[in-house]
């Protein structure tokens, strides 16, 4: 056991966490984001985190390691299809909430990405974490900066 580790970052997590270096991508997903097929198809590791949802992941892994200040938009959540243009998303003003609680940008680094293209850009992260979150569109992912060059929060 640690101090200071959130309960929900399980030991797996918290080794990848330590070992991805900057600018390397994670991955948290709703429950119904294909990060399995996507991890075996891509050779990226995937990390099981059920009965946790994507805000209280995000929460507990900025606490451990900075946004990469090398680019403006560290952080991508999947956007709506044109299908869904009404649907309500309140998960993402959590995601940004917590960004800003981690990261003086705020949600001036934050990127809206569509579907496909997040599929797309999932591909090429170092880790995809699958959660229990079950509100729709509740899929983020962010880049990793360097340890030692961010403010304290």
């Amino acid at each position: 056991m640690l101090k200071g580790i959130p309960a929900c970052i399980s030991p797996e997590l918290l080794k990848i966490l330590d070992e991805m270096g900057h600018g390397d991508v994670l991955v948290i997903g709703d429950a119904n984001f294909k990060a399995t097929s996507i991890a075996r198809k891509n050779g990226a590791l995937n990390v099981r985190c059920d009965g946790n949802s994507a805000t209280e992941l995000l929460d507990a892994i900025l606490r451990l390691f900075p946004l990469d200040t090398f680019v403006s938009k560290p952080v991508i959540i999947m956007d709506k299809e044109p299908m869904h243009k009404e649907l309500e998303t309140p998960v993402w003003s959590e995601f940004e909430s917590i960004v800003s609680k981690y990261d003086d940008r705020g949600k001036d680094c934050v990127q809206y990405m569509r579907r496909d293209g997040f599929y797309e850009m999932a591909k090429d992260a170092y880790c995809l974490v699958s959660t229990s979150e079950t509100a729709f569109y509740a899929c983020i992912a962010i880049q990793k900066g360097c340890v030692g060059h961010e403010k304290d929060h």
